[in-house]
């Protein structure tokens, strides 16, 4: 993939652009050049990874990869915060997901890998960083509560935190039958493949991201969860507002208590690795880190299969099945499997079964 180049306004023949779309021409055109040599060279070193491993990788490329991961990462972050250029965005993501898998992707045979992760390797790792994830969770709800108490006392916050694409006919002022209207179950699945596949990359996109934040001692990926969750205080406080909080929770339930359940393991793994970056005991910092972060690409991985499931329930079940009782049924049996693989299956190691 080619680093997007952006057109300018001036010096083809062409009118002026107007004042701020010219200002944000030259502001993305600035942030990509400024960064680009960097973005080029993590590039060059995943493509010969993906084509042949490490032995095309020199040493200098290889220990400059987790630095280019992370400064692709932040640049993300910055282009999703600044609203830059859609192509330079499709890029970055496109790059820092591909990175990842290299950075942290498992190192061992995939028939190996696959029995190892789902025969307790995931639930364990989950496990293992549960303090991290209770902080994360403190954090969502208070970003949620947070998101709630800002709209109630100014209805423009809310058009601050919940995106226009979101937001549609759900805004201060809609009446409960138009916001119930938004609720409503589609008559049939013709399109709805290609949206789990756009959720997906959306859902996966934004847990990858606070979890490659964790290494800025984990400051940035609470960031993350408080400003998602906001939005979602925003949204439950709109629906309240009209005496439609219980459907509303119904139609997130079907996807959320997976997607929500995500995104709290990928900013707990994030976090994990910043903890443990600040706080190393007596090991050194790098050692620390590095276990660290093995422990939370375990986590990752499933992570990402739960954005799957969670792309696939949104798609399909929270669009086709209408009513709150069955929705709500859907939602919590998928909350109810997710906490009894995490907490309940314990199965002994492989290795100890064998021996």
């Amino acid at each position: 993939m080619k680093t997007p180049r952006i057109s300018s306004w001036f010096g083809r023949g062409q009118l002026a652009a107007p004042p701020d779309i010219a200002s944000a021409t030259l502001r993305s055109d600035r942030f990509r050049l400024e960064r680009e040599g960097d973005w080029r060279r993590l590039e060059t070193i995943i493509n010969r990874m993906e084509r042949g491993g490490l032995r095309r990788i020199a040493d200098d490329d290889l220990l400059a990869l987790p630095t280019l991961y992370r400064t692709a990462a932040s640049s993300l972050a910055v282009a999703r915060e600044t609203s830059l250029d859609a192509a330079t965005l499709a890029y970055l993501e496109a790059l820092v997901q591909r990175a990842w898998f290299q950075v942290y992707g498992p190192r061992q045979g995939f028939a190996r890998w696959l029995r190892d992760f789902l025969l307790g390797g995931w639930s364990r790792a989950v496990r293992e960083i549960w303090l991290d994830i209770c902080i994360a969770l403190f954090v969502m709800v208070s970003g949620t509560v947070v998101g709630w108490l800002l709209v109630a006392q100014n209805e423009e916050w809310y058009y601050r935190l919940v995106p226009g694409g979101l937001a549609d006919d759900r805004v201060p002022g809609a009446s409960r039958e138009q916001l119930l209207a938004t609720l409503g179950a589609e008559e049939n699945a013709v399109g709805l493949s290609s949206f789990a596949a756009q959720l997906f990359s959306n859902n996966s996109a934004v847990s990858i991201l606070a979890f490659a934040l964790g290494f800025a001692f984990g400051i940035p990926s609470l960031m993350l969860l408080v400003h998602n969750t906001a939005m979602l205080g925003a949204l439950l406080w709109l629906f309240a507002s009209q005496g439609l909080l219980v459907e509303l929770a119904a139609w997130l339930s079907v996807h959320g208590t997976t997607e929500l359940l995500g995104i709290l393991l990928a900013g707990a793994a994030g976090l994990h690795i910043g903890r443990a970056m600040a706080f190393p005991g007596t090991r050194p910092v790098l050692d620390a880190a590095a276990e660290a972060g093995r422990r939370g690409a375990v986590v990752m991985v499933g992570v990402v299969i739960m954005m799957i499931v969670a792309a696939f329930l949104e798609a399909f079940p929270r669009q086709l099945v209408d009513g709150a009782g069955s929705r709500f049924m859907i939602g919590g049996a998928m909350l109810v499997f997710w906490l009894s693989y995490f907490v309940l299956y314990r199965p002994r190691r492989i290795a100890e079964s064998a021996g």
